[in-house]
């Protein structure tokens, strides 16, 4: 593997994750390229199960006043991330998936008689609302959290970025061009955030941050 590499990372990693990549010899830089808030919606009409597609919502849910009361209904989610979260925090989680699009085909195919609230961010993507309604699957969303574009100029050259959202992409690319770096993404819905822009693309096996620094890695040790 080549000395001196330089990776950066479009948010700030936990310390056992950064450690991945300084034991492979690797420089890294963390920046934050997006920002996420949360909402205190009123949560009085919900469905009979509840759907989460990223931490961020549960996160939402657990700093509100009423999470305790949700504990005892079914929940589906995204991510295994998301769903040790849930688990952590006493919710039972009835089924989860990679991503979004095998999560609806799941509610679709086994759990259609139920009704659902999908708590989600400002920026959720369409496909699960879309293929939920395509299967006539009642439900309703609540809005918990707001994702931020927080762009910044990267003055320095990486051969490498780190790229965990959509949203991610769009913020770094308002100020920044890429060029021949590898571009390493969580999962699919990242890497398409990506086309247009390069062809330099990796991605995760497993949509995790883990599994995306293991990409990085692997790929420069061949």
């Amino acid at each position: 593997m080549a000395e001196n590499l330089r990776i950066l990372s479009t948010k700030v990693l936990l310390p056992n994750q950064k450690q991945f990549l300084l034991n492979a010899n690797f420089s890294v830089v963390e920046a934050d390229f997006i920002s996420t808030n949360f909402t205190s919606p009123p949560l009085e009409v919900l469905g009979g199960a509840l759907i989460f597609t990223s931490q961020n919502a549960v996160n939402a849910i657990l700093a509100s006043e009423n999470s305790n009361n949700l504990k005892e209904k079914k929940v589906f989610c995204v991510g295994i991330k998301t769903k040790a979260l849930l688990e952590t925090n006493g919710f039972t989680v009835e089924a989860f998936a990679g991503y979004a699009e095998d999560l609806a085909e799941i509610i679709s195919l086994v759990y259609a008689n139920l009704s659902y609230t999908f708590f989600c961010g400002n920026l959720r993507r369409d496909v699960l609302p879309e293929k939920l309604k395509e299967a006539n699957i009642t439900f309703n969303e609540i809005e918990v959290y707001k994702t931020e574009l927080t762009p910044q100029k990267i003055t320095s050259k990486f051969d490498g970025i780190l790229f965990f959202s959509p949203s991610g992409v769009e913020s770094y690319c308002k100020e920044n061009k890429i060029t021949d770096e590898m571009c390493f993404c969580i999962g699919n819905t990242t890497a398409e955030a990506l086309q247009n822009k390069t062809e330099n693309i990796i991605i995760a096996n497993q949509p995790s941050v883990e599994n995306t620094i293991i990409q990085c890695i692997n790929y420069y040790k061949n």
